[in-house]
């Protein structure tokens, strides 16, 4: 378990610090396990990225876990998950019972201040990134091709679509991908796999039904966040109509308590689908709120954690074919080109209001990049000095 141990105090430290959002959340991941601490490199981490992209669920909290499982197995896996989730779970639970301050002046000035942060980190982890998988004509090219067509129309479906179409492009050229050896075994096992996909089908399709007969509201819970867990793509805030659907729409919470639990996640670090914790506390009193918030978020999660253990074996083993390398490269140069598009659109624009904020952001990623800040440090840093100047009205 010692390995399991330093996961989750490894992704403990970056639930506390992660603010900005799912890209926001790459950025910390990137910085932290690939530049500091060099569990992997640049390649495998955007293996993972682009792998989480396709999948419903939440991405940032995908590739956690997938980290963790490659490091650890499954004990390693649930510590990324828990570690990273449980500050943010805590605190939206919390915010269910204090949804005043975030309406203050200093709630709305740490919001502002968190959000330059977030310019800053992934900034640096785009930057890094176009470094060390942008090497070829090709895969620059692939790179600006994507950030083009998302910031031109950009849905749910776009970012995984441009991702896949920058994989077949790789494949057309896969000459500029050099071939390698993976150490993968040749005929890996797939009854893990099969097993866990058989048993998210099986939720997916038995909840509603278990629901349906039974009255317990802790199962009915457990059906909705499920089904919105399993049927989101792009992750993030793509999951919020799931979730007022199936909260406001079952009369559960009303519209202004949806929306005031939204803005206050937008002020918490960690993943959006914690969320789900506030949602589940904040709801009728038929169910005990802790247990209700404990359900929810499991629930919410726990499609998104099974299709990436699922799918992580079958990635691994296609990577041993030349094809699949410049599928690889090339979705890996897309990914590129996702998160610069992101940098921009939604980070960057809500975030930078003027000189004040562009300054503070630049500074930041100038800390990350030449003086190799730890991400903690910056954190600290520019989010006190950003929400000092919002509060005090030179920024913002």
């Amino acid at each position: 378990m010692g390995g399991a141990l330093e996961i989750f105090l490894v992704f403990l430290r970056l639930g506390l610090v992660s603010f900005g959002g799912p890209i926001a959340h790459l950025g910390y991941f990137r910085n932290e396990l690939v530049a500091r601490r060099k569990w992997l490199d640049d390649a495998a981490y955007a293996d993972l990225v682009a792998l989480c992209q396709f999948l419903p669920g939440p991405t940032s909290s995908q590739v956690g876990f997938a980290l963790g499982l490659q490091r650890a197995g499954l004990a390693g896996g649930v510590a990324a998950w828990l570690g990273f989730t449980a500050p943010s779970a805590a605190l939206m639970i919390a915010a269910a019972a204090s949804l005043y301050w975030f309406a203050t002046p200093e709630g709305q000035a740490l919001a502002h201040g968190l959000k330059l942060v977030a310019v800053a980190v992934v900034a640096h982890a785009v930057y890094g990134m176009a470094r060390s998988l942008c090497v070829t004509w090709l895969r620059a090219l692939i790179a600006v091709a994507a950030l083009v067509a998302l910031l031109l129309a950009a849905n749910a479906w776009t970012a995984p679509g441009l991702i896949a179409f920058g994989g077949l492009v790789g494949v057309a050229f896969a000459r500029v991908a050099p071939a390698a050896e993976t150490g993968e075994d040749a005929h890996p096992r797939w009854f893990g796999p099969a097993a866990l996909l058989a048993l998210f089908a099986a939720l997916l399709i038995g909840l509603p039904a278990a629901a349906h007969v039974g009255a317990d509201p802790l199962l009915a819970r457990a059906d909705s966040f499920y089904r919105a867990g399993a049927l989101v793509f792009g992750g993030g805030h793509v999951v919020l109509p799931l979730l007022e659907a199936e909260t406001v729409g079952r009369g559960w919470v009303d519209q202004s308590q949806f929306l005031a639990g939204y803005g206050a996640a937008q002020a918490l670090p960690g993943p959006l689908f914690a969320f789900a914790a506030f949602l589940g506390a904040a709801g009728p009193g038929s169910a005990p709120p802790l247990a209700a918030a404990l359900v929810a978020l499991a629930c919410v999660f726990l499609p998104g954690l099974l299709l990436a253990a699922a799918c992580l074996p079958l990635w691994r083993f296609l990577k041993r074919y030349r094809w699949a390398l410049g599928f690889v490269a090339g979705a890996n140069a897309a990914v590129v080109g996702v998160l610069a598009a992101a940098l921009y659109d939604p980070i960057f624009r809500s975030a930078v209001q003027g000189l004040g904020d562009l300054t503070l952001a630049a500074a930041g990623f100038a800390a990350l990049q030449w003086l190799k800040a730890p991400s903690w440090a910056v954190v600290l840093g520019l989010g006190a000095a950003g929400s000092a100047l919002s509060l005090l009205g030179f920024i913002g």
